[in-house]
C-alpha cells in the first residue's frame, strides 16, 4: 500500500473490538477473542482513488473495512463494492497466493489491516483466537462457495456477455448496489411487522427466496399475512405432509380447503383417523426439525410422467400431455417430488404451528397461529349430498384430475361431459325447489345467499322457474333497497363505509314490511337512490303475497337469523347457500381453488358489463374474502340446502377471456403478483370456446349471453 496509506495512532482497542463485533466475517467470534484481535490490528487511513491492493501482487495481509467504500475490479470488470463490515485478502494471507483482484479507495477508507507479523504474534500468544478467525474465514468460503455453485447456472448459461458484478436493488424505500446472484433472502428481513416473509416481490413478481439477483431490480417482501403470501404457506406445510405421508407409507393428497381447515384425501388403510392423524403430526415435526432444504428441479417431460406413473400418481402424469415445454418444474424437500405450484419456503425449518387432526369424520389440516385467517375460523361442515354426488358422477366419466378434463377436451368428449354438468345443475336446482314445493302449505319466505359471484342470480333465475313448475308463484324482494342514509351507514377499520355490515340495512323498516306482506297486506316496498346515497320509504314497487306465493331474498346476510328476527314464523323461512365447492386437483399437492375460481369469474364478468379492470377486481378481493368470513361463511349451518355452483369445465372457459384481461395488470401494480399467479393456473386447462355453453347455464352470468334478462 506504501505511499496511500496513514497510520491511525492510539486507537482504543475497545473501539476497535465494537467495530469488529459488525464485520458480518467476525459475528461468531467471543468478546475476548476480539479485543485480542483487536490489538494486533493497525488502523490505516487511505485516500479516494488510491490503491490498496493490486491484481497479481504477493498477498500477505488481510484487511476489515471499518468505514468507506472500496470497488474491487478484476481484469478490468468492476465485481463488487466493500463497505463498512467487509473485508478482503483472508485467502491470501492464509495461503500467500497472489491477488486475484485490484481494491481501489472509493471514498475516504479507514481499514484494519492484520499484518503477517501481527498474525505469527496472535497465534504465538493465543492459538484459540487464531483458530476462531481461521475457521470463521472458511466459514464464511464455504457459503460463498455454495452460492456460486447454487447461482453459476443463471449467471453463465449460454451467455455471451459478461453481467456486470453488481446491480442495483430498490428496497423497503432505499436503495442499495448488490453483487450480481445474491439471494433475495440475505437482503430481505426474516419477518416483516410480526409475519413470517415466505418469498418475495421481484418487480412486483411473486420469486422464491432462493432466487438469485441477477438484474436491476425492485424488491419487497412478501408475508404470510398476505393471501398470496399465505397460500405459499400453506403449500409449503402441504408438501412436508406429503413427505411424512410418504415416510409412512400413506396414500394421501390434499383435498379442499374449508374454513381454514384443508381436507385430506386418503386411500382406505383400515387404521383409524385419529391414530393416521398422530403419526402424521409427529412425522411432520420431526422433518421441519430437520431444517430440510427444498430442491427446486427441471426434468425433462417424459421423465416426469414416467416418474409420477411408476409413483401411481396419475393425476401429473396426464397433466404433463399438454405441458408446453420440453421441460417441467418439480420441487421436493426429500423424497417427494410434486409438480411446483410456485414460490414456496426453502427451509422445511420455517415450517411451525401445523395440526394434522380428525374434524366430522375427515382428516384435516390445520396450518395454526401464523394462519392470518385463524381470527375468522369457520369449522369445517359435513360434506353435503350434493357434493359427493358431484364427485360421484365426475368419477364415472373419468374427470378426476385436470390432467384427465384435458384429456376429454383433446379426444372430442368435453361436449357430453358440458351436458352432464348443466343437467347435473339442473338436477339439484330441481331437488331444491321439490323440497319448496312439498312445504307450500307453510314456506312464506325463501333466503337465497352465498359469497361473490357465486352464481346466485341465475340459480335464483332458474329456481323460480322450477317453482312455478312445481305450481309455487316466487316474488323478489332486493335488500338493496334497504340500506340506510349513507351519513347512518357504519365504518370499517380504516374508516371506508361498510356496506356489507348487518348495521348498513334498515332492519326495523324491513321487517315491518316482511310482516304486512305475510299478513296479506299490499305494501309499497322502500327503494334506495345510491346516486343521492338516501332511503326512500314507500318509494319502490308494491307487493301483495297471494296463497301459493313465495318470497324471495337474495344478500350477503340471508343466512344471518338477525336479518329477519322472529318474522317468520316456525316453518315459514328456507334459507339456500350458493358457492361453488367443487374443483379439479392438479396433482396431490395442488388444485384449482373454488376461491379462485370466483375471482376468475368475477374479472370476466365487470370487466365485460361494468368496466372494471382484473387489476381493479384483484385489489378489492381482499376486503372482499374478509367480508364473506364474517358476514357469509359463519350462517353456512343455518342453510336448508346447499347449491354448489361450480362447473367442472368453467375454468376452460374463462380461460379464454380471463388470459388477455390478466395480461391487462401492469407489472408495476400491486395485483400483479395474483394476475401471475392466476395466468399460470388457467394455462394448464386445455381452452374450450364459449359457443359450447348453453344460455341457461351460471357460468353465462360471467361471460355473457345469458338467456335470463338482468
Amino acid at each position: 500500500m506504501g505511499r496511500c496509506q496513514t497510520a491511525l495512532v492510539n486507537l482504543d482497542p475497545e473501539v476497535v473490538a465494537n467495530v469488529l463485533a459488525n464485520v458480518s466475517v467476525l459475528r461468531s467470534i467471543e468478546r475476548e477473542s476480539l479485543l485480542l484481535l483487536a490489538a494486533h490490528l493497525e488502523p490505516l487511513s487511505v485516500k479516494p482513488g488510491a490503491v490498496v491492493v493490486r491484481e497479481g501482487d504477493k498477498a500477505d495481509a488481510l484487511f476489515f473495512v471499518i468505514d468507506g467504500e472500496a470497488e474491487v475490479v478484476r481484469g478490468g470488470l468492476h465485481v463488487q463494492t466493500i463497505r463498512a463490515g467487509g473485508e478482503f485478502g483472508s485467502f491470501g494471507m492464509v495461503t500467500g497466493r497472489v491477488r486475484a483482484a485490484t481494491v481501489t479507495a472509493k471514498t475516504q477508507l479507514v481499514l484494519a489491516k492484520l499484518s503477517p507479523a501481527a498474525w505469527s504474534a496472535l497465534r504465538e500468544i493465543s492459538p484459540a483466537t487464531a483458530l476462531q478467525l481461521v475457521e470463521a474465514l472458511f466459514a464464511q468460503a464455504r457459503e460463498e462457495l455454495t452460492h456460486v455453485t447454487d447461482v453459476v447456472g443463471s449467471l453463465m448459461k449460454e451467455r455471451s456477455l459478461p453481467r456486470s458484478g453488481e446491480v442495483r436493488v430498490k428496497l423497503l424505500g432505499g436503495q442499495q448496489l448488490v453483487r450480481t446472484g445474491t439471494r433475495v433472502d440475505a437482503l430481505l428481513p426474516k419477518e416483516l411487522d410480526g409475519h413470517l416473509v415466505v418469498a418475495a416481490l421481484m418487480n412486483h413478481k411473486p420469486v422464491s427466496l432462493k432466487t438469485p439477483v441477477v438484474s436491476d431490480t425492485t424488491l419487497a417482501p412478501l408475508t404470510v399475512n398476505h393471501w398470496e403470501g399465505r397460500q405459499i404457506y400453506a403449500r409449503s406445510v402441504g408438501l412436508l405432509l406429503l413427505e411424512a405421508a410418504h415416510g409412512a407409507g400413506l396414500d394421501l393428497s390434499l383435498g379442499p380447503s374449508v374454513g381454514t381447515h384443508q381436507l385430506l384425501e386418503l386411500a382406505t388403510t383400515g387404521r383409524s383417523l385419529e391414530a393416521i392423524a398422530g403419526e402424521l403430526q409427529e412425522r411432520m415435526v420431526s422433518l421441519a426439525g430437520r431444517s430440510l432444504t427444498l430442491r427446486h428441479e427441471y426434468w425433462a417431460v417424459d421423465e416426469a410422467r414416467q416418474h409420477f406413473t411408476n409413483r401411481g400418481w396419475l393425476a401429473p402424469a396426464q397433466l404433463l400431455t399438454t405441458h408446453r415445454a420440453a421441460t417441467v418444474s418439480l420441487v421436493s424437500y426429500a423424497d417427494v417430488y410434486a409438480l411446483s405450484p410456485g414460490p414456496m419456503l426453502p427451509r422445511t425449518s420455517d415450517l411451525s404451528g401445523f395440526q394434522v387432526a380428525v374434524s366430522h369424520g375427515h382428516l384435516t389440516l390445520d396450518l395454526g397461529a401464523r394462519d392470518p385467517r385463524r381470527s375468522t375460523f369457520t369449522a369445517p361442515a359435513p360434506e353435503g349430498s350434493m357434493v359427493e354426488e358431484h364427485r360421484r358422477w365426475t368419477r364415472s366419466m373419468g374427470v378426476t384430475s385436470v390432467g384427465a378434463f384435458n384429456d376429454l377436451c383433446i379426444t372430442g368428449r368435453v361436449s357430453q361431459l358440458i351436458r352432464v354438468a348443466e343437467g347435473f345443475h339442473e338436477k339439484q336446482i330441481s331437488l331444491v325447489a321439490d323440497a319448496i314445493a312439498k312445504a307450500r302449505d307453510r314456506l312464506r319466505i325463501i333466503a337465497i345467499a352465498g359469497p361473490s359471484s357465486s352464481g346466485k342470480t341465475t340459480f335464483i333465475k332458474r329456481l323460480s322457474v322450477q317453482l312455478q313448475i312445481n305450481g309455487v308463484t316466487p316474488i323478489s324482494l332486493s335488500l338493496d333497497d334497504y340500506y340506510v342514509d349513507r351519513e347512518k351507514t357504519p365504518r370499517d377499520e380504516h374508516g371506508e363505509w361498510d356496506f356489507e355490515a348487518l348495521e348498513a340495512l334498515d332492519l326495523p323498516r324491513l321487517q315491518d314490511d316482511l310482516r304486512r306482506l305475510l299478513a296479506g297486506e299490499r305494501v309499497t316496498l322502500s327503494r334506495f337512490d345510491f346516486k343521492a346515497g338516501a332511503s326512500i320509504p314507500g318509494g319502490g314497487h308494491t307487493l301483495e303475497m297471494k296463497p301459493g306465493d313465495v318470497l324471495l331474498i337474495e344478500g350477503i346476510h340471508g343466512l344471518n337469523p338477525a336479518l329477519l328476527g322472529d318474522v317468520p314464523k316456525q316453518g315459514q323461512l328456507f334459507r339456500v347457500f350458493v358457492h361453488p365447492a367443487t374443483a379439479l386437483p392438479f396433482d396431490a399437492l395442488s388444485r384449482m381453488s373454488p376461491t379462485d375460481v370466483r375471482l376468475l369469474r368475477r374479472i370476466v364478468r365487470d370487466r365485460h358489463t361494468r368496466g372494471y379492470s382484473a387489476a381493479e377486481n384483484i385489489a378489492r378481493w381482499p376486503s372482499v374474502q374478509a367480508g364473506e368470513r364474517k358476514h357469509i361463511f359463519p350462517f353456512q349451518q343455518q342453510a336448508d340446502a346447499v347449491f354448489d355452483s361450480a362447473l367442472v369445465y368453467e375454468p376452460a372457459v374463462l380461460k379464454v377471456f380471463a388470459e388477455r384481461y390478466l395480461l391487462e395488470v401492469p407489472p408495476t401494480h400491486p395485483a400483479y403478483a395474483t394476475a401471475w399467479r392466476l395466468r399460470h393456473l388457467i394455462d394448464r386447462f386445455v381452452a374450450i370456446y364459449p359457443d359450447h355453453v348453453p344460455p341457461t347455464s351460471i357460468l353465462r352470468e360471467f361471460i355473457g349471453g345469458s338467456g335470463f334478462e338482468y
